[in-house]
Order: structure tokens, then sequence, then C-alpha cells
């Protein structure tokens, strides 16, 4: 059994971060995300490596600016002691080294403060689903390690829509998706929602660019293909996608 994981299958998550009020906001983020429970928290390089290996989270939250240590440094420690949790950045560090260091110690995201809580959302939530792939794959050839490696690469998650895109229809889109039995076209998602198939096309296509619904063909006897559209994170408590009110204003 890996790191994090438990018989509910919620994946266990231990907060970094130097200042403990940033620390509170985060934890409170993360316990509104189904699936996630915080384990703990560390204000420390060496509390992070001695809760990891008292409480074995599934995920670290990972700040870099830490009294003791840059939070990289932290993560071949880790492995040395045989943790394979994964570890998500978060940290006011927007320094292109890094990040580039981030990478080649194999983080599975970097979220730069301030933020707010549809910011982590969205990556908890994503990552969830990449967590289960990876998890559920079995390899037969090169298209299914091709597919893991796809899933494992970071897209784009933007909690401002586009211009001309309100919160509220973006919601109610987003509530009609969770909700469906299977996929919607945009003509059928129009109709369940009462906004014109033009612009149920236009926030579905929103969905799938930056990685929260999946697109699929179904073939007719004539014509084009239709686009049908399914939601593809975990349900969480708070729908809609919204700007959260409040926003993390810690510093590093």
């Amino acid at each position: 059994m890996r790191d994090g994981e438990g018989a509910a299958d919620t994946i266990a998550v231990l907060v970094v971060d130097d200042d403990f009020r940033v620390a509170r906001v985060h934890r409170a983020y993360v316990e509104r995300v189904d699936g996630f429970r915080v384990v703990g928290v560390a204000g420390s390089g060496e509390q992070a490596v001695a809760a990891v290996d008292e409480l074995r989270p599934g995920l670290v939250l990972l700040d870099l600016y830490l009294p003791d240590v840059f939070g990289l440094d932290v993560i071949p420690r880790l492995r040395a002691a045989g943790h394979d949790c994964d570890v998500m950045v978060i940290s006011a560090a927007r320094e292109a080294e890094a990040v580039r260091g981030a990478v080649r110690h194999g983080v599975v995201d970097y979220l730069l403060k301030p933020f707010d809580f549809t910011d982590l959302r969205g990556r908890l939530e994503r990552y969830a689903v990449q967590r289960g792939r990876m998890r559920d794959t079995v390899v037969r050839g090169q298209a299914d390690v091709d597919r893991v490696l796809a899933g494992t690469a970071t897209m784009p998650v933007s909690p401002v829509l586009p211009k001309g895109m309100s919160a509220e229809t973006a919601g109610l889109i987003e509530r009609t998706l969770r909700e469906a039995d299977g996929s919607l076209s945009a003509s059928e998602c129009a109709e369940l929602t009462g906004v014109s198939r033009v612009s149920a096309r236009r926030y579905l296509e929103y969905f799938h660019s930056v990685g929260v619904a999946e697109v699929s063909l179904r073939y007719g006897a004539t014509g084009r293909p239709e686009r049908r559209y399914r939601w593809v994170v975990p349900r969480a408590r708070a729908a809609g996608v919204q700007a959260a009110s409040s926003r993390v204003r810690g510093g590093a």
C-alpha cells in the first residue's frame, strides 16, 4: 500500500508552511475538498521529515521558504528514507530555478501564492484523477505508457473566466455536467440549462481546456461526429467554478 492510502480511499495530506496562519488556511481549503484529509501540519523541514515518517501522508503541500532548509531539499531526504508520497509545491517562490528544481524533483504541481480555494481545489481534484489513473493502469504496450505519461502533464487551471463568461452561467453548466448520467452534448446541456447551444458549447469547451471535462465523439450515420462532454474530477462540496471571496495573503 502506498503512503497515504486508507480504507476509505481518501488521500492523507501533510501541510508544510512556516506561517501558522497560512498553514491554517491551507488546511481549511484541503478539508473542503472531497477525497482529501489533512493528517498534520509542519512548520520546518525537520518537522516535515519527521511528520512524513510518522503520519505517512500520500501528498505533501510543501512551502519552499522554510526557516531551516530550502523546501526542495526536503524531497531527497524523503526519498532516501523510502517514502513515496507525492509533493505539491505551494510557495511564493517565482524564481525560474526554483520551478526547474521542482520539476527535477518530480513534484506533481506548483502553485504560487497568493491563491484562493478554487485554485487549490482544481489542482487537488486533478491530482486525485491522475493518481487514480496511475494506480489502475495496466501496461500492455506503448500506448498505455504514453497515456500514463500524458496524464501526469500539468494542465492549466484558471480561476479567472475568459472575457464574456459569467461565474453564474459557468456554475450552472458545471452543476449540470457534474450531475449528468454519463456525457452530454452541447444541445442537451443547453436544453437542461436554458442557455443557447452556442453558449453551452463555449462553456463546455472551456471546462475541457482547463482539464476538468473530457470530450468524446459520437459518430452517426451521416454528418459530422457529435462532441460529448463528461466531468472527470471528483465531486467537491463547493459547486461552481467561481473565484473565492478570500485569498491567501501570507508570505512565502
